[in-house]
């Protein structure tokens, strides 16, 4: 049986063009490299046709049709750029703008709003419609310590209602009213912070304008580096690696390690470490805690030992199953994220190595993620006796502060990152991408319980690599040393889940006994942290798997590629720790959730 699909033949602006049966008239002109602007549509995200910015003109017909939403069809004539076409879409641009807040120099989407993109290419300068922005909607809702929304800046394209339904099944925003009451409001209209969101930012990703954005703290932490009597310590996670390049003039998929500390030594940083380093130490804690889990499931058959072991480094994963999987709380290992183990060890460890006072010293990370903000502030991340953690940049915020600094990032050299936590292997790198912890874990356990490395080429683990939503391995024991001999012959059941829509597929699965593991690997963001809500916009699928690709580049490149042959890592056993899940350990790196209200 043949998989060719029909091909359908048009035209646009007089030149012929042949796609697939239920291809779009929008995918149709960019083929010929047409562009047609659009504010609704996004890539990730089901077809809305709400903006109706991409109409266009089709011969025969009554109306302008959207072309986001119309398939193509044999014959068809298609003008994307008529006068009725430019004059309808100018139309629709100074309606938009008749109903928002036009601050844009103070706007932090100031010169990366697609709407003020639009506005410029067709010159929409007068007030052809009367200002209908209500005052009460210029007041920004800051109780998030996450996002800030902005309602008198929303064209209610609804791409952050799609967001929240379809790629992360959490539904904290929604359509409410019609006509011009029409807006996107939370749950009886609640602050962001008292609803089920899980500050994950993929909406801030999606929004076209200012409307959805980050809480920076950029000011606090120009302050800090600033202050004399402070001492800076910045740490920068796997993802940012390979996305803050967008941001500063680089193609996707680009490294800029080098230049990225570099540029962090040149804003005034006293120290710039490596989240990749905690990372290697979250390995180690995690990978004990689940042999300890295995053999007390296994040998000491204790019924109340919860298996599957979730992983907890993502923090919109760790919110979501708060919310909605309470019941499953047991089951998640019991390990901060990398950014929270350096939190605290920053302000013990490293200040005892450095002859510092905790309170002297400013701890500040840069993450391709919002959902860190809130984790950061989380009551239960204090193990130091102060705020682990004190402020958290995303990607971009780091990018605008090298803009601020001055500096020209493709003309600087390459750097390291300085010692005390700040040397990492590859396993922490990979950290960056989907299925990269449950790599790492892997690398580090098969080798603890066997003495032999995992068998697979190049140590490249490839059943749990990839963008499918779910994804299942296996992996057996075999040669296990004395001490593990209850797992030789043993099948480790793992499963991977990116985006929170997968991981509540995932979680439901487990839940009815469909499905069996003895480790799940969850990330709360599309492709994981390389995908994260504070990584350069726009994000598609094509970028992320060209970050992807550059995070494994950049594993296979480290001359050191498992956590536990890091020697920093070999060092702070040694010199503070003691051993994974020692008493100190237990103290500083592992904590416990708490369920949350549904609604």
């Amino acid at each position: 049986m043949s998989n060719n699909k029909y091909l359908v033949n048009l035209t646009v602006n007089n030149k012929p063009v042949s796609v697939e049966e239920g291809t779009t008239i929008l995918d149709a002109a960019r083929k010929l490299k047409f562009k047609i602007p659009t504010l609704c549509h996004h890539p990730d995200l089901q077809v809305a046709g709400n903006c109706r910015v991409c109409v266009v003109e089709q011969k025969g017909a009554r109306n302008l049709v959207a072309s986001c939403a119309t398939p193509v069809s044999e014959g068809m004539e298609i003008y994307t750029n008529s006068a009725k076409v430019r004059e309808a879409r100018k139309h629709v641009i100074e309606l938009l703008l008749s109903e928002h807040n036009a601050d844009c120099t103070k706007c932090i989407k100031n010169g990366r709003c697609e709407l003020q993109e639009l506005a410029s290419e067709y010159r929409v300068g007068d007030h052809v419609f009367l200002d209908l922005v209500d005052e009460k909607d210029k007041i920004p809702d800051i109780s998030s310590p996450s996002i800030q929304k902005d309602d008198s800046k929303c064209i209610r394209c609804q791409r952050c209602v799609r967001t929240c339904s379809e790629l992360q099944a959490v539904s904290a925003l929604a359509v409410v009213h019609k006509g011009d009451k029409q807006r996107v409001s939370t749950f009886l209209n609640k602050p962001l912070d008292d609803v089920v969101c899980t500050n994950c930012g993929q909406c801030v990703n999606r929004c076209p304008t200012g409307a959805l954005t980050e809480r920076t703290y950029m000011d606090n932490v120009w302050d800090a580096i600033n202050d004399p009597s402070t001492h800076t310590v910045v740490q920068t996670a796997p993802a940012v690696r390979i996305g803050l390049g967008e941001d500063l003039g680089v193609e996707p998929g680009q490294r800029v390690t080098g230049k990225m500390v570099s540029a962090l030594k040149s804003i005034g940083f006293d120290s710039v470490l490596d989240t990749d380093f905690t990372a290697d130490l979250t390995i180690m804690e995690e990978g004990t805690e689940l042999l300890t889990r295995l053999k007390e499931a296994l040998v000491d058959k204790n019924e109340s030992t919860a298996l599957p072991m979730t992983t907890s480094c993502s923090p919109g994963w760790v919110k979501f199953q708060e919310h909605m999987f309470p019941d499953f709380l047991p089951n998640m290992s019991t390990c901060k994220s990398p950014q929270q183990m350096f939190g605290p060890l920053a302000k013990t460890y490293y200040a005892q190595k450095k002859g510092l006072k905790a309170e002297n010293i400013v701890s500040v990370s840069v993450m391709p993620c919002t959902a860190k903000k809130f984790e950061a502030e989380r009551p239960e991340m204090r193990a130091s006796g102060y705020q682990d953690v004190d402020y958290v940049l995303t990607t971009r915020e780091m990018a605008m502060m090298v803009k601020q600094a001055g500096i020209e990032f493709e003309s600087l050299e390459n750097q390291n990152y300085d010692s005390i936590m700040g040397k990492s292997s590859g396993a922490g790198v990979i950290f960056g991408a989907t299925g990269g912890v449950m790599e790492a874990a892997l690398r580090t356990a098969y080798e603890i319980v066997t003495g032999e490395e995992v068998p697979f080429k190049n140590l490249n683990i490839t059943p749990v690599r990839g963008m499918e939503g779910v994804r299942d391995a296996q992996i057996t024991v075999q040669g296990a040393k004395p001490e593990w001999s209850f797992l030789e012959g043993a099948t480790l059941k793992v499963a991977v889940a990116h985006g929170l829509a997968n991981a509540k597929k995932l979680m439901e699965a487990v839940k009815s006994g469909e499905k069996e593991y003895h480790f799940v690997e969850i990330m709360g963001c599309p492709g994981g942290c390389l995908g994260g809500g504070g990584q350069p916009i726009p994000t598609s699928q094509e970028i992320r798997d060209a970050r992807a690709k550059a995070i494994y580049d950049e594993d296979a490149d480290m001359p050191i590629r498992k956590s536990h042959e890091n020697p920093e890592i070999q060092a702070i056993y040694n010199d503070f720790l003691g051993e994974p899940l020692s008493h100190k350990s237990h103290d500083l790196l592992h904590t416990h959730y708490k369920s949350r209200k549904r609604y």
